[in-house]
């Protein structure tokens, strides 16, 4: 069974093909730039590449040039499209509707009910999912979403504290999101260390979020209602106090809508540095003195290190931490400021391993009763395997 998985944007299609007897990744690619008059499409099989231009008018065209690289006969590694058991997606919110799902109206409507809360998200897929559905049939699409990892949170962590008609009526809850990334980091952790493990998955990047595993399960997680809650990311807040709105409403004169904007895309990192959601241009310029960058900085990394602590008090201790994502792989100094003075708590950071490693790495002292790790996250992986479940499952 092959499956392709899709990540998408809104002008862009981004893929890897797996082959799932062996859990192989056959091939990755991507098509840049669809609507423009002339389009990017580059594919990775083995180790030979191709890039070709073309005309790509929507995200089904974008799929017709995958699969004509993918089966290409002197480059390509399929020997007819026919071979492709499905498409999946990483879908990312349909409230109620989670798990793994067969792409059909029902699910689409659950996804536009939410396209709201998930802005960024949900409207593309949505509208690539019907398109590819109506001009692409004969393939079945899968909705993997990232909510699926985290329904066994306890409802003590699921709930807030508004009138409960809102959790019935409103769905306002602690949904979770990078779930397949959570799941990843579960599963690999124990197939290095063992089984039964108390882990925090630090995943750090653009997009951020923390979850506190209890042997293989989402017991917590950072991100609630909305992705936009949380940790701060690279352009959104994170958490936020909402009596903030009317006051700036008051004094600014600006709409709801436009806030919310502002939360949505000029907030997080970029917001408070003021030129740069981007932790590596963080990083350099608070190392040059830049008291904005470094302010962005510290509030990053205290927020990091404040659910850290309130996820070992939920597991009662950890057995490792793992670093994943952009930054919690690449980042050196971030994880060494999230790891700062926590002797005391049984975390201790190698500084010499935490500088050098590269790719999955065990980075904690010797001394260090809390194992600490590096591991790079595959949500392609994750999304493959759940749909290539639901296929085999009828």
């Amino acid at each position: 069974m092959k499956i392709l998985v899709a990540n998408l944007g809104s002008t862009s299609f981004k893929y890897r093909l797996f082959d799932m007897a062996g859990q192989a990744q056959l091939a990755r690619g991507r098509v840049e730039r669809i609507g423009s008059p002339e389009s990017r499409c580059m594919a990775e099989i083995g180790d030979r590449r191709q890039e070709r231009t073309a005309r790509v008018a929507d995200h089904a065209e974008a799929v017709r040039q995958c699969l004509a690289q993918l089966t290409d006969p002197q480059t390509g590694c399929l020997a007819d499209s026919s071979e492709i058991s499905a498409i999946a997606f990483k879908a990312v919110h349909g409230g109620r509707l989670s798990g793994v799902q067969r792409v059909t109206p029902d699910v689409l409507a659950a996804m536009e009910e939410f396209a709201d809360v998930a802005p960024a998200h949900n409207p593309p897929y949505i509208a690539a999912m019907r398109l590819l559905g109506e001009k692409l049939p004969e393939i079945p699409l899968a909705a993997v979403f990232e909510t699926d990892f985290h329904r066994t949170i306890p409802d003590c962590n699921r709930y807030y504290a508004v009138p409960y008609e809102w959790a019935e009526e409103c769905l306002v809850r602690r949904w979770g999101f990078h779930g397949a990334s959570h799941r990843y980091i579960a599963e690999r952790t124990a197939e290095l260390i063992g089984p039964g493990l108390r882990i925090i998955s630090c995943h750090l990047g653009g997009s951020s979020s923390m979850c506190a595993i209890r042997d293989g399960r989402s017991a917590a997680t950072s991100m609630g209602f909305s992705p936009q809650s949380g940790l701060p990311q690279n352009n959104r807040a994170g958490d936020f106090d909402p009596f903030v709105l009317p006051a700036v409403i008051k004094r600014t004169g600006k709409t709801l809508e436009e806030l919310l904007s502002e939360l949505s895309n000029r907030s997080g990192l970029l917001g408070l540095s003021g030129t740069s959601g981007d932790l590596r241009d963080i990083e350099q310029s608070a190392g040059g003195g830049d008291a904005r960058a470094k302010l962005a900085w510290d509030v990053f990394a205290a927020a990091v290190r404040h659910y850290l602590g309130a996820y070992l008090v939920e597991l009662g201790g950890a057995d490792a931490i793992v670093f994943t994502g952009g930054i919690g792989e690449n980042r050196p100094a971030f994880r060494a400021a999230v790891c700062r003075d926590l002797e005391e708590l049984g975390i201790v950071l190698d500084v010499k391993a935490n500088e050098s490693a590269a790719g999955e790495a065990k980075i904690n002292a010797a001394e260090s009763r809390v194992q600490i790790w590096i591991v790079p996250t595959n949500e392609e992986l994750i999304v493959a395997r759940q749909a290539a479940k639901l296929l085999s499952e009828g």
